[in-house]
């Protein structure tokens, strides 16, 4: 295995970094086939000394991100990584495959390689959480395999979110290589399919519009008015995008993170400002609300959010046919009904649409309807390992995620052994980003597993 190290430099904060590329197949069944470089950061706290070997003594901690499809923000881990290096820990931060500093998923990528939709698709499918947590084997084995005490061949990981979701892949077919599991938002729905998914999703989604709508009465208005423009024109944002009706009601995705209600309100204050002054949006807020979704620059997002559901099923644009069962998110309806009836934006969901709307998107737009009807999907959980788990697993579980249903949350918490939640009504799907110090100070108390 070919394994790339930098020249290690030091952060304000008496923070070592060591970044690290690993050489990972695509396939792990055709191991001698291509490959692709993995980037993990490693950061290693300087307060006890520079010593090399207490350094290497330092048990790690593995971080796993959500998404999927995003890589892992310096700033952020630099910020979560002090708080976990107080517990002793170095700790690790990896771009999943496809992301970040890994050798990245882009359209002009596949364009470059002159690959078909069939061929996309065929790459696409090796980029779940069955081989994200195959890359993270590989990484163990190479950082701990010569450590003569067999527990220090292990490790400890913390899923966020989608990473979560990794980690109870990670259990099923690989607890041997773990010392404890820490998730947040993260415990997935152990499902076969997405439907029952969003079924359960869009419910919460109609009460955060209601919320939204509570706090904001004005904007019932102001969001219809908005709608009929982009209905009745063709508004493009900067980097050549479609800014459609379901652009714009997909921006209801923030409702699930903290602040995110009020992030929409200025953008639909600022739109209704510019039609009410120039009769048009402006270049500033058509920026704004580019960069507030990231479908373009994370591809994977859009196209394997909803396979990461699938087991042996196929997805069929799930959240597609799941919205439109309710007319409230179907603005054709809403736009006949009286005026004072709100159109609902749309949550953590993919469209068929969004293949056109997003100008990055676009050339995958044939590989991901093949994805949609593809049901060859391999198992990404074993349920019997699952249950006889005697690795710990602290998680926090949020009561009004947005992103990954409660309900579905305690229906796989009941199958896992081993595991200790903290629930809460007072964070939402980003709670490790607002609520850190009180969010790891219970997790790392559960951990402890002393019972009153």
């Amino acid at each position: 295995m070919e394994v790339t190290q930098l020249e290690p430099y030091i952060l304000k904060g008496s923070i070592k970094v060591i970044d690290r590329f690993f050489s990972v197949p695509v396939d792990y069944a055709k191991p001698d086939g291509p490959h692709i470089r993995v980037f993990v950061r490693n950061l290693i706290p300087l307060e006890s000394g520079t010593d090399p070997a207490a350094e290497s003594n330092l048990p790690y901690l593995l971080y796993l991100q959500g998404g999927p499809g995003f890589g892992v923000d310096l700033s952020f881990s630099v910020d979560l990584g002090s708080a976990l290096h107080k517990k002793k820990y170095q700790t690790l931060w990896l771009d999943p495959r496809g992301t970040g500093l890994s050798t990245p998923i882009t359209a002009d990528i596949f364009q470059t390689k002159q690959m078909d939709d069939e061929a996309i698709a065929k790459y696409l499918k090796h980029f779940r959480a069955d081989n994200i947590v195959r890359d993270c084997e590989t990484i163990r084995h190479f950082l701990l395999d010569g450590k003569k005490d067999p527990e220090a061949r292990k490790w400890t990981i913390f899923g966020q979110s989608f990473g979560g979701f990794c980690a109870a892949t990670y259990l099923s077919f690989h607890s041997d290589g773990l010392k404890e599991v820490f998730t947040a938002g993260g415990i997935p729905p152990m499902v076969d399919s997405p439907d029952a998914v969003y079924e359960a999703l869009v419910l919460k989604v109609e009460e955060r519009n209601k919320v939204y709508y509570s706090k904001y009465p004005q904007d019932v208005g102001n969001v219809r008015r908005i709608l009929g423009f982009l209905e009745e024109n063709n508004v493009v944002v900067p980097n050549g995008g479609n800014l459609t009706v379901s652009r714009w009601q997909q921006l209801g995705i923030q409702f699930g993170s903290h602040g995110g209600i009020d992030r929409v309100h200025q953008l639909v204050f600022r739109a209704i400002t510019d039609l009410c002054t120039f009769g048009k949006l402006s270049y500033g807020l058509l920026d704004s609300v580019q960069n507030s979704q990231s479908f373009d620059t994370n591809p994977i997002y859009a196209v394997l959010h909803e396979p990461i559901y699938c087991q042996g099923r196929m997805a069929s644009w799930s959240a597609h046919r799941v919205i439109q069962k309710n007319d409230r998110f179907v603005w054709g309806k809403v736009k006949l009904m009286s005026d004072d009836v709100p159109i609902y934006f749309t949550g953590e969901m993919i469209f068929p649409d969004m293949f056109e709307d997003y100008h990055h998107l676009r050339p995958l737009r044939g590989a991901a309807e093949l994805l949609a009807y593809d049901e060859d999907w391999p198992m990404l959980y074993d349920k019997e390992a699952l249950k006889k788990n005697q690795v710990k697993v602290n998680a926090a579980t949020y009561y009004d995620d947005m992103y990954v249903d409660f309900g579905l949350v305690q229906q796989t918490a009941s199958v896992i052994g081993n595991v200790e939640q903290l629930i809460t009504n007072q964070s939402f799907h980003d709670g490790i980003h607002k609520h850190m110090d009180s969010i790891l100070t219970t997790l790392f108390d559960l951990s402890k597993r002393e019972r009153d």
